[in-house]
């Protein structure tokens, strides 16, 4: 078995049992690791929204389960953040790779400087989380999570919870959520590859391995998540989801520099 299956089972194990805790970055985390390991945007996205189907199933699962899903919540969220996950991976898989790489590594930057602000932002008042900036909420989600390989949590969990919305549902929502964003967007590319839209689409196959690591890594995360919470404060974990994705993608910029 080859040894990236190992690594990637490693970084997928990491990364879901920090999403499993938060609510968020198991995507952030995994597309960062894989652009810095040389992997296409498109392709990077592709991979890690391919492991989510199976992560983002268990999930939602637990969730339900434990009554964690706001219903409500969830049909706002839900119809906007697909339509948003297919309109973003049209316009990855519509661009050159190479011309994206930058723009995208600048994203994931970003995303991890907004991390760490919302780990030392104090929470407002609490505001009714089924007002009408849900539905947008849930578009740019599900685009910047697609055209960025990542971001839907860090977007709209961390946008929930910093306005005062209840953690325990809101987490528990946009991962049940996540799960039909992440199967639409793996349709959506499934759709580009067959129809000949992705010229890049050769490139996934070599990845396959890189998949398997990262869906058998976060499975086998899943259950320690809530281990997690209670040993590591969220505000800690959160600095240091941010500050590792800003080095990787500080690294990423010193590799397209030099």
């Amino acid at each position: 078995m080859p040894v990236e299956f190992f690594l990637f089972a490693g970084v997928g194990f990491l990364a879901q049992i920090v999403d499993g805790a938060l609510g968020m970055a198991y995507g952030v985390v995994s597309s960062t690791v894989l652009l810095t390991f040389g992997v296409t945007p498109a392709v990077a996205s592709a991979s890690v929204h391919a492991a989510e189907m199976f992560t983002t199933a268990a999930s939602a699962i637990s969730h339900t389960s434990h009554r964690n899903v706001d219903w409500r919540l969830f049909w706002r969220l839900a119809p906007a953040g697909i339509l948003g996950g297919v309109l973003g991976t049209y316009v990855l898989t519509s661009i050159d790779g190479a011309m994206l790489r930058p723009y995208v590594t600048a994203y994931l930057t970003v995303m991890g400087l907004y991390i760490l602000y919302r780990a030392f932002r104090a929470r407002r008042s609490v505001v009714d989380p089924h007002a009408a900036v849900v539905a947008p909420l849930g578009l740019v989600g599900g685009f910047v999570d697609a055209a960025g390989g990542g971001g839907w949590g860090p977007v709209v969990t961390t946008s929930l919870i910093g306005s005062g919305a209840a953690p325990r549902f809101v987490v528990g929502t946009v991962n049940t959520v996540e799960f039909f964003i992440t199967t639409a967007v793996s349709a959506a590319f499934l759709v580009a590859i067959f129809s000949g839209h992705w010229a890049e689409a050769d490139g996934i196959g070599g990845h396959i391995w890189s998949v398997a690591g990262l869906v058998v890594g976060g499975i086998l995360a899943a259950p320690l998540a809530g281990f997690v919470v209670k040993k590591i404060p969220g505000q800690r974990l959160m600095l240091m989801v941010g500050l590792l994705v800003i080095a990787l993608a500080g690294y990423q910029t010193w590799q397209l520099l030099k």
